[in-house]
């Protein structure tokens, strides 16, 4: 049942400067999203990090409005709103600082079921596409869900090799409900709730797929599941940003080696060199590694790749030095700090962090190296 809680959780995270770290100091302090909202703008000196300049949208009847139109589209829909601080997200997910606030979800999925996240380059090759048919064949008897982005490329891969092997598949999405991207994928996001998966995003209806919102997305993949596997990417493809948020939540990261000559193997690669990734060297050892046949194996670190130096961009510089004049700053303190929203900030951290310039910790706070 949507009760009056979803409609004041809904229009407190529309607030500009509320994100979901800031989201969750105000449900501890005032013990509700409607308490929040009726309390927070004259009481915020009661939440630690949280200002009036954070605080000034709340109380805003155009949220709230906002809000009501976000229930009736889901009502209408059959779309799930699940808030974090009533327990209604996947436990794993729900272990991570950062996790979203608040989860719009089709379809139901089995939370106990072992979950694995594997996703990749939209450009795979034969070599990812070979991997991927032998890892669903190879697991076809064990129960579990594989989860990935609905991208093209490894993503798509992924989902219908799961539908093949009738293995129940969650989708990720970097948007809300409104729409479906890519529009290629369209059929398959209906197969995929017929076949008795989930689609899943932390957008609402009125969030785009802009560019940005992937990579926040990623960190959903990679803390939803107890294991990621990186089939192909490019020295710093996006999914290099979903290994790095499973290394955060302290998962386990594996990633499939190629030659050093093979450009959608060169990110691979590099997450095993720098060991963080092991590398997969059979599909039966990985197999085994993730703990769906009940037993654990090793995997050997191949494939080193030398990094390239690179010269940060005006950009990049300004937020490199906000960081490093405030030790362990989080995302949500950085946004307020320098008047630019998170969504903008994050895949910029993370091009500083894969850069070597950062250092992240739980609860999105970083440290410059």
């Amino acid at each position: 049942m949507i009760t009056e809680e979803y409609l004041y959780a809904i229009a407190l995270r529309e607030c500009s400067l509320i994100g979901d770290i800031n989201f969750q100091k105000l449900i501890r302090t005032f013990g509700s999203a409607e308490e929040a909202w009726k309390r927070a703008k004259k009481e915020f000196s009661k939440t630690d990090g949280v200002g009036k300049k954070t605080v000034a949208d709340i109380g805003n009847e155009e949220y709230l409005k906002f809000a009501e139109t976000e229930i009736k589209f889901c009502e209408k829909n059959n779309i799930l709103i699940r808030l974090r601080h009533l327990k209604e997200l996947s436990q794993l997910l729900n272990e991570c600082d950062d996790a979203p606030a608040i989860l719009y979800q089709k379809g139901n999925f089995d939370d106990s079921l072992h979950k694995v996240s594997i996703v990749g380059t939209r450009n795979m090759t034969s070599y990812g596409k070979q991997f991927i048919g032998d890892f669903f064949e190879a697991s076809k008897s064990s129960k579990y869900i594989s989860v990935s982005g609905l991208a093209l490329g490894v993503d798509k891969e992924v989902h219908e090799q799961s539908i093949q092997f009738k293995i129940p598949t969650m989708a990720v999405l970097a948007h809300g409900f409104h729409t479906l991207y890519p529009s290629k994928n369209r059929k398959l996001s209906e197969k995929i709730l017929q076949e008795g998966g989930t689609l899943v995003t932390e957008f609402n209806s009125s969030r785009k797929p802009d560019r940005e919102n992937f990579i926040q997305r990623n960190r959903i993949i990679a803390g939803i599941s107890l294991s990621t596997i990186v089939v192909e990417t490019g020295f710093g493809g996006g999914s290099i940003s979903t290994a790095s948020f499973a290394n955060d939540y302290n998962r386990e990261v594996f990633a499939l080696p190629g030659k050093i000559t093979d450009p959608y193997s060169q990110g691979c690669n590099q997450l095993i060199f720098q060991n963080k990734a092991a590398a997969v060297s059979t599909v039966k050892g990985l197999i085994d590694s993730i703990g769906l046949n009940h037993s654990k194996g090793k995997v050997a670190e191949l494939f080193p790749y030398s990094e390239t130096d690179v010269q940060l961009t005006d950009t990049q510089e300004s937020i490199y030095q906000s960081i490093k004049s405030h030790p362990q700053v989080s995302l949500d303190d950085l946004a307020q700090m320098i008047s630019v929203p998170s969504y903008k900030i994050l895949p910029i951290i993370l091009e500083l962090e894969l850069l070597g310039k950062l250092k992240s910790f739980s609860g999105r706070q970083f440290m410059a190296i």
